[in-house]
């Protein structure tokens, strides 16, 4: 085998001409990924030695394991203890959990986030009920996620989907009761339910109480994990008294991103748990294990852990606020104007994206604001995410189309 080794200066330019060929934000118009920079406060570029996440990154600190379950790792105890603050702050905080009773760790993103909590309550069904994986299935709306058919996929399960009313995006109750039923009598009996914390198309916020409500009205056992990877940074100040987190006790597992809102870097999911649930991936026969190495991910980076930190105590709970309060309002100024111009668009009142009928788009507007279709063949709607690179004069420039 070869291959051609490069002199650094070569690799550099290389490097550098490949970054250059990539759109930008602040200098490409990019309203329509659920994604921006690096927070800046966080990540600025003087003296980039001096940043503590590329020292943290250089140092190379390993975390796998959970931090929740005890730090016995003594040669990374110090950045291991940041993480273990970071998820303390997300569970307790952020998703009003009860002090020191929820697991969780920083993860490689809202992928991870929902295979590793299928994994563990399919685990759990085999284990508790001795169900077949013929007997458990996935629930979950159309809107949700692809990670979730994947997650189905990987681990041998069948997958329940719920039609949503076009208009409010809501699962309809009565297709919720009619896919139960239906698949009882297939033979499933163990369900896995998925409650979305802001759909990455439309931001819809699904209504947990009634599909607790149908689920228990017909004596369905289920544990409901919710899908918080867009809405989780954001959902919580908008609606602080919302039904999706560790306060309502349907719900078992949640899933944050921090590389969407909270501006970490890619690959940086929040996974969260009520205790004792990561004991379902305990192996049978542990002799090879020296720790409880309960996460989907082996070794971790350190770094991206640190970076969650980091955010977290540089805004505190009120600067996290206004930056949400800052992008709410600049959707409500696009929603007033769509509606001056009776452009048909949806949108969830508590979170920052717009969806526009395809109907209202001038020709190629959606893709000079590289805007994402809900079907990439035969689109219907276009989406317009408010994140923090996105400011007044794009809003307005992209209005005056």
């Amino acid at each position: 085998m070869y291959w051609e080794s490069l002199p650094a200066t070569d690799i550099q330019t290389r490097v550098e001409k490949a970054i250059h060929q990539n759109n930008h934000y602040g200098v490409n118009k990019i309203p329509g990924w659920t994604a921006h920079t690096l927070d800046s406060r966080i990540f600025h570029n003087e003296d980039v030695l001096q940043v503590p996440y590329v020292s943290a990154m250089l140092h190379h600190a390993d975390h796998r394991g959970c931090p929740t379950q005890g730090i016995t790792d003594e040669l990374f105890e110090g950045t291991r203890q940041l993480e273990l603050e970071a998820i303390e702050i997300c569970a307790e905080e952020l998703m009003a959990g009860k002090p020191g009773m929820q697991d969780g760790y920083i993860a490689a993103g809202g992928t991870e986030c929902n295979l590793q909590a299928a994994w563990i309550f399919r685990n759990l069904y085999k284990r508790m009920y001795h169900a077949g994986v013929h007997q458990i299935a996935m629930l979950n709306s159309e809107d949700t996620h692809y990670s979730l058919w994947k997650t189905a996929s990987l681990l041998g399960i069948q997958q329940v989907i719920i039609e949503v009313n076009p208009t409010s995006r809501q699962m309809e109750p009565l297709a919720l009761r009619q896919k139960i039923r239906k698949a009882r009598a297939s033979g499933i009996e163990y369900f896995i339910v998925v409650a979305n914390m802001g759909t990455t198309m439309f931001g819809t916020v699904d209504n947990i109480d009634l599909l607790t409500e149908v689920l228990d009205e017909e004596k369905a056992i289920y544990y409901i994990h919710v899908d918080g990877a867009f809405g989780g940074f954001t959902y919580p100040f908008t609606q602080p008294n919302n039904r999706l987190n560790f306060s309502n006790n349907k719900v078992t597992s949640i899933n944050l991103d921090a590389h969407k809102m909270l501006q970490a870097p890619y690959g940086t999911g929040v996974f969260l748990i009520r205790k004792g649930y990561l004991d379902y991936l305990t192996p049978t026969d542990r002799s090879f294990m020296a720790h409880k190495f309960h996460t989907l991910s082996g070794s971790r980076s350190g770094a991206n852990a640190i970076s969650v930190w980091m955010i977290l105590r540089a805004y505190g709970s009120g600067g996290l606020e206004a930056k949400v309060k800052r992008v709410m309002d600049l959707k409500r100024k696009m929603c007033t104007e769509l509606n001056n111009r009776k452009v048909e668009y949806i949108h969830d009142p508590d979170m920052n994206i717009v969806a526009i009928h395809q109907r209202n788009m001038v020709r190629d507007v959606q893709h000079h604001y590289n805007l994402v279709p809900d079907n990439h063949d035969h689109p219907t709607w276009w989406k317009v995410v408010f994140m923090d690179h996105v400011n007044e004069s794009m809003v307005q420039h992209f209005l005056d189309h």
